[in-house]
């Protein structure tokens, strides 16, 4: 029995303190978390937006009209959207989407978000991009595409939802979810980036 009970002690306890580690490592996550849109903004060659929340495009095409890029790249669009469309949900921008604003419909997830934004970032010769994706999801998105751009500055611009209150997250269990899916994803991201692609 007593080695029963070393046995069971030995399996849980590792389990225990992985678990603290983990809830530990969460709490400190999302308190790092920007709970308000930047007070100032770099200026930067091209402006790259993952899609994910009609807030972000907004704030994207806003940064590219007041001249902190020089093109907008809208990353992750759904292939049955057109220019049109887009432009038909945010009026008034058409002259920015005339001459500076390209779609990717290729990528489905942050990884191929970054490696198609890689390839318009190289094409057009681009050494500094902001970054604009929910705040949440910086820190993943920013892992991502520091791997496949090295070289380039990435200056992040973290949107905050109007549907979520960071400073309030525990209050909210669908936040709750979303924030610890977040943070699951962004640990298996940096063990990958700091273990398997070195």
């Amino acid at each position: 029995m007593k080695g029963l009970a070393r046995a069971i002690r030995s399996i849980l306890l590792p389990g225990l303190l992985v678990v603290l580690a983990w809830l530990a490592g969460f709490v400190w996550f999302v308190e790092t978390l920007e709970s308000a849109p930047p007070a100032s903004t770099s200026r930067a060659d091209g402006i790259i937006v993952l899609t994910g929340g009609a807030d972000r495009i907004e704030d994207g095409i806003r940064l590219l009209e007041a001249g902190h890029g020089r093109r907008l790249l809208i990353s992750g669009v759904n292939i049955q959207v057109t220019s049109e469309q887009l432009r038909k949900i945010w009026p008034g921008h058409e002259a920015a989407f005339e001459c500076c604003i390209d779609l990717d419909f290729r990528a489905r997830n942050t990884i191929e978000n970054a490696r198609e934004s890689a390839r318009w970032v190289r094409k057009n010769g681009f050494g500094a991009i902001l970054l604009v994706t929910a705040s949440y999801h910086m820190p993943r998105a920013r892992l991502e595409f520091a791997e496949v751009l090295p070289g380039v500055t990435i200056e992040p611009y973290p949107v905050v939802p109007e549907r979520s209150r960071i400073e309030d997250w525990w209050r909210a269990p669908a936040l709750v979810r979303l924030l610890a899916s977040e943070y699951t994803k962004f640990l298996l991201t940096w063990l990958r980036a700091a273990v398997i692609d070195r």
